[in-house]
């Protein structure tokens, strides 16, 4: 059976799935800040807005500014493509009443709503969606990650979506809580990050990706000012060279679980 596969526009990275991601998938984007997630679904859209399909980007974490600001540093002309109508950002973090496409409340019904009024704008045929962060809607009740992502997907899928769907994870332990993205998800696509040798490295592998025979190597990457993203070789990852020690990583996760759960530090606690 063939299966349509759509370009992410990452150099290198098509070859790693055979050529692409599967159209009507849900794929998670995962890491810790500062690995690419970003300039990964930068570089997604811009393909989309080159081959002609309807492009939707939601952030929830920068200025609809600043991606249109980002996408101009490796050479794709954001702001053209709104104009043509090929292109809605959709702005989750400002909350402009004035500005149709700006997302005053961070809901999901919300998000869900106005992602299918922008499709509907944009028109009829293949569509392009990124959520960058889904994080945003569950920082105050992690427990309803994995709902809410089987909501998004379950609601957008009739539309011709194929979508991209980043998540961050904690800096210090490279966890996330409820890793509600990664149950509902057709494909896995983790970025990391480590400084090796004294040097900021950056790292990408397919975790999962149905449909396809994808590699199990981890792949070096660089970001490259006016051009983007560029898949380098594989190389040896070593978890002793990004991770802290054990006991550091422990209380940090356990500070960070009662900032979640609103728990007064304890005595003890600053003691250990």
């Amino acid at each position: 059976m063939s299966i349509e596969r759509l370009s992410t526009g990452v150099e290198g990275f098509d070859k790693l799935i055979q050529g692409g991601i599967p159209r009507g998938f849900f794929v998670a984007v995962v890491g810790e800040p500062g690995t690419g997630k970003t300039i990964f679904s930068i570089h997604f859209i811009a393909e989309g807005i080159r081959v002609g399909d309807k492009n939707i980007y939601v952030t929830t974490e920068e200025s609809k500014e600043s991606i249109i600001k980002q996408a101009a540093m490796f050479g794709f002309d954001f702001e053209r493509a709104i104009r043509e109508g090929k292109l809605v950002i959709i702005d989750a973090l400002m909350g402009y009443r004035d500005d149709p496409w700006s997302l005053v409340e961070l809901d999901v019904d919300h998000l869900v709503n106005k992602i299918i009024e922008a499709k509907k704008y944009l028109g009829y045929g293949r569509a392009r969606l990124v959520i960058d962060s889904m994080s945003a809607f569950w920082l105050d009740k992690p427990a309803m990650a994995r709902r809410y992502s089987y909501y998004v997907k379950r609601v957008l899928y009739r539309w011709d979506f194929t979508a991209l769907l980043t998540s961050q994870y904690a800096v210090t332990t490279s966890l996330g809580f409820g890793f509600g993205i990664e149950h509902v998800a057709d494909g896995i696509i983790r970025f990391r990050k480590g400084i090796v040798r004294g040097e900021l490295r950056r790292y990408v592998i397919i975790e999962k990706m149905r449909q396809t025979e994808h590699s199990l190597r981890m792949h070096e990457i660089e970001i490259i000012n006016g051009r983007g993203m560029r898949i380098k070789a594989p190389t040896a990852y070593r978890k002793e060279d990004t991770v802290l020690p054990t006991s550091v990583a422990a209380r940090m996760l356990a500070a960070e679980l009662r900032k979640l759960l609103e728990i007064p530090e304890t005595e003890h606690d600053e003691e250990n």
